[in-house]
């Protein structure tokens, strides 16, 4: 009789493995995501704090998840869309990855990206939206949110 409820408990931890690489693929097959914003996403869906560790262990042993890859390519997405290297590092340091590693993908970028050139683009392009308004509703407008 307790063989078969231990039989039963390894069935329904191997289960309960099963979905959370489950659902990790699932959240893969979206986007790359750091270590960390996997963990924090199955604890988040029920997840104990073990099976997430596990669950992301394995991913990482098979190199379906790797926090370098992330960063350049979390960099290299944002700034197809204009925005500076500090919103960007902010962002990395949100989906919590190593301070190392953020230097790394920041420094490689740094030396072909422009963010004056990228600011003033911007600058020009607000400014252009509000030819023609009133001075009072373009100076509101003019807040920027960042």
């Amino acid at each position: 009789m307790i063989l078969k409820k231990q039989r039963v408990k390894s069935l329904a931890s191997l289960n309960n493995a099963e979905k959370a690489k489950a659902y990790a693929f699932l959240l893969l097959k979206f986007r790359l995501r750091s270590e960390n914003e996997l963990k924090s996403r199955l604890k988040q869906k029920g997840f104990s704090e073990e099976l997430s560790q596990d669950t992301v262990n394995f991913l990482k042993d098979r190199e379906f998840i790797d926090d370098r890859v992330f960063a350049r390519g979390w960099v290299a997405a944002r700034l197809k869309r204009p925005f500076g290297l500090r919103k960007i590092k902010q962002e990395l340091v949100q989906k919590g990855l190593d301070q190392e590693i953020i230097g790394d993908s920041l420094s490689q970028i740094k030396e072909h990206y422009n963010e004056s050139q990228i600011v003033s683009q911007l600058a020009q392009q607000r400014f252009s939206k509000l030819k023609g308004i009133e001075p009072l509703k373009a100076k509101g407008c003019l807040n920027l949110k960042y």
